[in-house]
C-alpha cells in the first residue's frame, strides 16, 4: 500500500461522512441524470427547498457538486464521474452482501 498521511486518511473519512446521510445520497443520485435546479431536486425528493439547499452547500464545499447561476436559478450537477462511481460501487457492495 502506498504511503498515506494521517491528513489524507482524515480527509477521506470526512468524504465518507458525507455519504452517511440519506438525504445527501438521494440528492447525488438525483443529479446522476444531469443538472437540476434546487426546486427540481426538492420536488423530485418530496422535500422543501431549504433542506435541499442546506445539503447542497455541504456537498459543494466537499467538491461533490458544482453549480452555475442562470438568472435567479442556481443549477447543480455532480462535480465529476468519481461521485457517481462511489455511489455505484457502494450499491454493488450492498447488493453482493445480500446475495451471501
Amino acid at each position: 500500500m502506498e504511503n498515506r498521511s494521517a491528513e489524507e486518511f482524515q480527509t477521506l473519512a470526512e468524504l465518507f461522512k458525507l455519504f452517511g446521510d440519506g438525504t445527501r445520497i438521494r440528492i447525488l443520485t438525483a443529479l446522476k441524470d444531469g443538472e437540476k435546479c434546487v426546486r427540481d431536486i426538492a420536488d423530485e425528493l418530496g422535500m422543501n427547498v431549504s433542506a435541499i439547499s442546506h445539503q447542497l452547500k455541504s456537498l459543494k464545499v466537499a467538491n461533490m457538486v458544482r453549480s452555475r447561476r442562470d438568472g435567479q436559478n442556481i443549477y447543480y450537477a455532480l462535480s465529476d464521474d468519481h461521485v457517481e462511481s462511489i455511489i455505484n460501487i457502494g450499491l454493488e457492495h450492498i447488493r453482493e452482501g445480500k446475495e451471501n
